[in-house]
């Protein structure tokens, strides 16, 4: 059957501007094609850097070497390290490799600079992967520890005491880091005060991770139960949590601010010390009880508190075993030693005094430990 001459050209027309249609819609498509490969910043990045590396690995032969050279990739690769993820860093590398053969026909790129590429991609990506595990790229690993550590230095700082009374925190991470395992948490509604001075066994950034975990949590143990349950609760938390993570040591102080009562608390943790204004002496405090994290019910082994009255004049000091302790000495001769440093802080008062008995006691033990000293006294 034939079909008529009008058909056919009515179906011939209509297919041309069909295919009129789809070769107008094609630079579109591809348009979108291209959109889609770009459309994360992580492939829009790998995208420029590896654009830039073919730029100077061609520079470099084009140009004289007193302009460009092959060691320039170096820049390009540091940047993929801190800002690509690891997969999009290896293609970037292969870019490298491919440019570095390049120079290398010409003559451009010789042994050591071959060398010094690879050692900075292989360092570049050490640093890709570990931003990988976190989770994050460019600087936000750095930015999210600087404000972990403010908020631990600020959780650190006691409360206002108001009148009357006066207050001490110091905090010395072993090696100068901005991290350890020592740590305070302190609660106080105007009338009462709790402060709690934890040691997380180990030291510096080995024990950092678990003690910014625990801070968290006895932060919001202290002032939600009793004082006398804050030590079991913590304990209970550890059982629960981390008991395969080794122990902790803690004391804790409850203070009554208008009376000066106190109860002081320990677990573990090496004396507190009081001082009577009225002596002129320091006291070793005899409050005891087991760490935490070992026994399943501090009830078993129950801690033995102190009570006492802060009068005018007197004051309590609590540290860690980073002040006391040196290898090969029994800790009563540190503890000798904190309370000889303890009355030349009494001689140049408490506030400017504290630093410096911190100081003079890492100097005479040799501490390579986590030290801290928190200090609560009263002026009337």
């Amino acid at each position: 059957m034939t079909l008529p001459a009008s058909t056919l050209s009515a179906s011939a027309a209509s297919a041309a501007r069909a295919t009129l249609q789809r070769v107008r819609r094609a630079p579109g498509r591809s348009a979108d094609v291209v959109a889609r490969q770009f459309i994360t910043k992580n492939r829009r990045v790998a995208f420029g850097l590896s654009l830039t590396v073919i730029i100077i690995a061609v520079a470099s032969v084009e140009w004289p070497a007193w302009w460009i050279s092959p060691g320039v990739m170096i820049l390009p690769i540091l940047g993929g390290g801190l800002l690509l993820w690891p997969r999009a860093l290896r293609i970037l590398f292969g870019v490298v490799a491919a440019g570095l053969v390049y120079d290398g026909v010409y003559g451009k790129a010789g042994i050591g600079i071959i060398a010094t590429i690879v050692i900075t991609a292989i360092y570049a990506d050490v640093l890709a992967n570990t931003r990988g595990k976190l989770g994050t790229r460019g600087r936000r690993a750095d930015r999210m520890m600087i404000e972990l550590r403010d908020r631990i230095r600020v959780q650190g700082n006691l409360p206002d005491l108001g009148d009357g009374w006066g207050s001490a925190s110091i905090l010395r991470p072993a090696g100068g880091s901005s991290f350890g395992g020592d740590f305070v948490v302190s609660h106080s509604d105007g009338k009462n005060l709790e402060v709690a001075l934890v040691d997380v066994s180990g030291k510096g950034m080995d024990a950092a991770t678990r003690a910014l975990l625990l801070s968290g949590a006895f932060g919001g143990v202290l002032g939600s139960v009793p004082p006398d349950q804050f030590l079991p609760a913590c304990n209970a938390y550890l059982r629960r949590s981390m008991s395969d993570e080794g122990f902790v040591t803690a004391v804790h102080l409850s203070v009554d601010l208008a009376t000066g009562e106190y109860v002081l608390s320990s677990a573990g943790h090496p004396p507190a010390v009081h001082f009577d204004a009225n002596t002129g002496l320091w006291r070793v405090s005899q409050a005891r009880g087991i760490v935490l994290g070992v026994m399943p019910d501090l009830s078993v082994a129950p801690t033995v508190p102190e009570t006492g009255t802060l009068r005018r004049g007197d004051a309590i000091a609590m540290y860690t075993d980073g002040l006391v302790e040196a290898p090969g000495q029994d800790i009563d001769e540190g503890i000798g030693r904190l309370l000889g440093e303890a009355e030349r802080m009494v001689l140049s008062g408490f506030r400017p005094g504290a630093p410096a008995l911190v100081t003079a006691m890492q100097h005479s033990v040799g501490s390579n430990d986590d030290c801290a000293l928190v200090l609560i006294w009263r002026t009337t």
